[in-house]
């Protein structure tokens, strides 16, 4: 008998016995209607529509691939499938299956579909764990529509996945649960006939702490639940305690309001480590903030603006760290997002530091709002219109590059400000080769010192 995703006989089993399946299996959708987040991937005539029957005409459902992060529904969607669709529906894991049983299925699909017209639905989890000549064994079936292929990755399918493969497939992209998703499973957990029957309640404090355990996974978060409410009514008690669940998971709950003022004081501290060249004190608030669940792309924008705001000229690779730092975090999310950020906040942190350029803006701005600003000097203007040279916009300018040293003389500010300086450098780090530079180019401009 052919490998299939849920037999009849577990189905069986878990009709007679609810509590022999994990409560992330029992709590499964049933239905599209019934999947909390993915909303993008479930609008009317949408793939995964087509592919439980709910459109008509000449147009066949096409084969998937759903890329995402781990507990954020791929297999749930592929289960929904399952029981949805009139087709044969066939389960294999790249983990243990090969060519071999590939080539069952797609010789079993042929005959099913030439024998009684009955079309077959594989899905192949963990695609990405297939070598090149295993995904080449599914092109001819894919192409000519003998299966209707949904597989599942959490890695880039870019590059885990052989061209030919995804040009016949359309990729879907599914997004990471959001706090308000996670919930949404926890509550319908604690009271479906098929989860917990109100046999246990989740305070606030805990189902918070519950949604940072949970980091966005629904499984996670249905396996702790369930682990949890198991201690809580081993101990005699309907209501699952904040120590109940610290216990349960062994993890202590950090105290931090993401919306409220531990999220900012805790930011807060972290850049002032920074800025006050404490390593390990920059490292414990950011720990603190991972493991609270914030979003890491919030924490790289604020090492981005640290590296300007209080590193600047002094080390000007500190900004290529925060930058590189928070385009790896967009890509690759937590956990390995953390050893991300760590990189970069004790690179920032044992900086050398200098907030130079942060008082050069903030000095031009002040002038600029005070009205101190004035008309562009003549020689400065735009030249290349008709009619410029009659207003006398250009004459007089040097061109620098046509002297020996690349400077001229020349004035460049507004009257009002022609020898206001902006830029004082410090001498710490790199910036003291900027403070000898800035020195020598306002002598050769011939400027003034205010």
């Amino acid at each position: 008998m052919e490998p299939d995703l849920f037999t009849a006989a577990a189905e069986e089993r878990q009709e007679k016995e609810p509590s022999s399946s994990p409560l992330a299996v029992r709590m499964r959708p049933r239905t599209l209607d019934e999947v909390v987040g993915q909303q993008h991937l479930l609008k009317p005539g949408s793939p995964l529509r087509r592919l439980v029957g709910e459109a008509s005409g000449p147009a066949g459902p096409s084969s998937v691939l759903l890329w995402g992060p781990p507990g954020t529904g791929k297999t749930t969607l592929a289960y929904v499938v399952s029981k949805a669709t009139d087709a044969r529906f066939v389960e294999l894991s790249a983990i243990t299956a090969g060519v071999k049983e590939v080539r069952a299925v797609i010789d079993g699909a042929r005959r099913a579909s030439g024998g009684y017209g009955k079309e077959t639905v594989l899905f192949l989890d963990e695609i990405h764990r297939f070598s090149k000549a295993q995904q080449d064994s599914l092109l001819p079936a894919v192409e000519n529509r003998w299966v209707t292929l949904i597989a599942a990755t959490t890695e880039n399918p870019y590059f885990s996945v052989i061209s030919p493969l995804l040009s016949r497939s359309l990729l879907l992209t599914l997004e990471p649960l959001t706090d308000d998703d996670i919930r949404a499973l926890i509550r319908r957990a604690l009271t479906d006939e098929r989860g917990l029957k109100d046999a246990v309640t989740l305070p606030e404090e805990t189902e918070n702490h519950l949604l940072r355990i949970a980091g966005g996974d629904a499984r996670r978060a249905l396996t702790a639940l369930e682990a949890a409410a198991g201690a809580a009514l081993d101990k005699g008690e309907a209501e699952i305690g904040l120590t109940t669940l610290e216990e349960t998971v062994d993890r202590a709950a950090v105290k931090y309001d993401r919306d409220g003022d531990q999220h900012y004081d805790v930011a807060s501290a972290l850049i002032k480590s920074i800025r006050g060249s404490d390593v390990d004190a920059a490292l414990h608030y950011l720990a603190r903030m991972i493991e609270a669940g914030e979003d890491p792309r919030f924490i790289a924008r604020r090492l981005m603006i640290s590296a300007s705001e209080d590193i600047g000229l002094a080390d000007p690779t500190a900004l290529q760290t925060a930058v590189a730092a928070a385009q790896a975090v967009a890509m690759i999310g937590f956990p390995e997002a953390a050893l991300t950020l760590s990189h970069a906040t004790i690179a920032l942190a044992l900086a050398p530091k200098s907030n130079a350029a942060t008082t050069a803006i903030g000095a031009a701005l002040e002038d600029v709002r005070k009205g101190h600003a004035g008309p562009v000097p003549a020689h400065l203007r735009d030249s290349h219109y008709k009619g410029a040279t009659k207003l006398g916009h250009g004459q007089g300018y040097v061109y620098p590059h046509d002297l020996p040293e690349g400077i001229a003389a020349q004035q460049y500010a507004p009257d009002e400000l022609k020898d206001r300086e902006y830029y004082e450098p410090t001498r710490h780090g790199a910036e003291a080769r900027y403070a000898d530079a800035v020195e020598w180019t306002r002598k050769n401009l011939g400027r003034k010192r205010s």
